[in-house]
């Protein structure tokens, strides 16, 4: 009878993919669908483009690698059947492509054009299809952008409970979708997702769950991708919302593993696309579902950073990492986030003082090796400085920026010799405004903090210590190299301040231009001074050429200087 409620065991499975592994990635779904089943899973769900791992970019234009996906989701959907699991749905994500042209859109999708699509696989066969309707800036599948008003839904019923069917995006749109999913009626809605890691995203991620569940009067089910791929970081935070909106249970942020919820949802309420089965579940003991406790801020931002660095590490295939210890904040949070990815054994410090280093910067960098058991050397450059300049004669800026690419090739040649990663430990605020030099301190393969405003890294080496003192542990980054004033140490007495505003107003200012992309008349107004503005405006604006020359970086923030915020090279605008 229409308006009965029936529990279903629903299985969110928070996976790690690795793009291009497609018979891994399917590995990975077996296995953690076979410890779903085990567990009495009905309905099996897992991330946004499961089999390809996710962002796949320009790999989506090759048509081979379409046919892989296809192929290999088909051999999953036959490999759980032989298990005898064919009896458990799944709801997945893969890469496909459209077998016939769209005349719904203005210019077509022609034949073959990739399609960010889920499936539905029950007893070796995929039963149904859904394609995404909305997508992000990732370039590819922009090109064949597949959302027509009217373009379907899917609803699928299973045990008697109807089951709407979306892929990220897709609800986080007012319009388009939503609309037509509350239409439908369902008993739930299930959303597979990609959705990567911003900081204090969690909230506005929970906030739009629960409003969705109370505009359709029904359960929404959000499972999300966990890990590292390049630049992008992924947080799982997979969660159900009841249909008042209340949160009902919460995966962990951050770790890998299946939750398991039963769900209380009306049946027969919809008219469904395809019925699975209409039999209903006999009673069951049902499972008390979890909330995970949610990180703060700090911990957020720091598991952030350490999941992007391990996992850029491991499915790079990388042994170890290899940074400059300089005794500053920067390079001592890198080495910390490093410790906690890799362990202190796969980590390698160099300490690399010139004429102008002060004593502190070598003890300093000496300490943190000794708070944190990470391998160190030190490789004196004066000798090879005063080589250059012996035949050079360089003076000036050009001898200070000698010194950080002297340090540079040294950290790339140990690189070649030994094997290791380099990491560059620039922040956000010296990528903005060019405060860096190229072929230096800007080497490496990695930049774990490019997307950390220099005040964020005060806050997170301030927080990361006080999670070691709760713990009873060591703190691992020098008190020293917390309060001691920025410098590079490329001359004499030189500061930071030398070239640049104290950090706390500069990040100010950087926050209103870069994040906000408010204009100079607007910072002007909101109290900073005008002559300041319009110069940080300009540092900006010309060291866009040093900032595409940087490594990836973990992305952490709303925007970030890459995929969010590109300038042109050679502008004459001029605010």
């Amino acid at each position: 009878m229409a308006g009965e409620k029936g529990p279903l065991r629903l299985a969110l499975a928070q996976l790690n993919p690795v793009v291009g592994d497609i018979n891994g990635n399917c590995q990975r779904a077996f296995a953690a669908i076979s410890s779903a089943w085990r567990d009495g899973a009905h309905l099996v769900a897992l991330p946004e483009m499961m089999v390809t791992g996710y962002p796949v970019e320009d790999l989506a234009l090759r048509g081979d690698f379409r046919s892989a996906s296809r192929a290999a989701l088909e051999k999953l959907a036959q490999d759980l059947a032989e298990a005898q699991m064919g009896n458990v749905v799944v709801v997945m994500g893969y890469l496909d492509q459209s077998v016939h042209q769209n005349s719904h859109l203005q210019l077509g999708v022609p034949v073959g054009a990739p399609e960010n699509a889920l499936a539905v696989i029950h007893q070796g066969k995929i039963v149904a299809k859904y394609v995404k309707r909305h997508l992000p800036n990732y370039g590819v599948f922009d090109e064949f952008r597949n959302f027509v008003p009217g373009n379907g839904t899917l609803v699928i019923r299973l045990h008697g409970m109807d089951i709407a069917l979306a892929i990220c995006e897709d609800i986080w749109q007012d319009g388009g979708v939503m609309p037509e999913i509350a239409a439908r009626n369902p008993g739930l809605l299930l959303v597979i997702n990609g959705s990567p890691f911003e900081s204090d995203k969690d909230d506005t991620r929970e906030a739009l769950i629960s409003r969705r569940a109370r505009e359709i009067s029904a359960p929404v089910a959000y499972v999300n991708m966990v890990g590292g791929q390049d630049e992008l970081v992924f947080d799982g935070d997979s969660l159900i919302a009841n249909s008042h909106g209340e949160i009902l249970a919460r995966a962990p942020q951050f770790h890998e593993g299946t939750m398991l919820v039963d769900v209380q949802g009306a049946l027969r309420t919809s008219a469904p696309d395809v019925v699975i089965t209409d039999q209903e579940l006999a009673p069951y003991p049902v499972i008390a579902p979890r909330v995970a406790p949610a990180l703060d801020r700090g911990g957020e931002l720091w598991s952030a950073l350490v999941t992007g660095l391990r996992d850029y590490v491991a499915k790079g295939g990388f042994p170890s990492v290899l940074l400059g210890l300089s005794g500053g904040i920067d390079s001592a949070v890198v080495a910390a986030i490093a410790v906690d990815a890799l362990g202190a054994e796969r980590v390698f410090g160099v300490g690399m003082p010139s004429k102008y280093s002060s004593s502190h910067s070598l003890s300093d960098a000496a300490e943190l090796a000794a708070r944190t058991g990470v391998n160190y050397r030190v490789v004196e450059i004066e000798p090879m400085v005063a080589s250059y300049l012996m035949k050079l004669g360089f003076t000036g800026v050009a001898e200070e920026n000698l010194q950080a690419r002297v340090r540079g090739t040294t950290l790339m040649g140990i690189s070649n010799q030994e094997g290791h990663l380099v990491l560059a430990t620039g922040n956000k605020s010296e990528l903005a405004v060019g405060y860096s030099t190229i072929y230096g301190d800007a080497v490496g393969g990695y930049a774990p903090i490019k997307d950390l405003w220099k005040s964020a890294v005060w806050e997170l080496a301030k927080w990361r210590n006080d999670l070691a003192r709760s713990r009873g542990e060591v703190p691992p980054i020098p008190e020293n190299s917390i309060t001691k004033e920025p410098s590079a140490e490329l001359r004499p007495g030189q500061r930071d301040t030398d070239s640049l505003p104290d950090y706390p107003l500069l990040d100010r200012i950087l926050h209103r231009y870069v994040t906000l992309d408010q204009g100079f008349a607007e910072i002007v107004a909101a109290g900073f001074d005008a002559s300041l503005v319009s110069r940080i405006m300009r540092m900006v604006d010309r060291a866009e050429y040093k900032r595409r020359q940087y490594p990836p970086g973990t992305k952490v923030s709303a925007r970030n200087f890459g995929k969010d915020r590109r300038l042109p090279i050679i502008s004459k605008w001029a605010p």
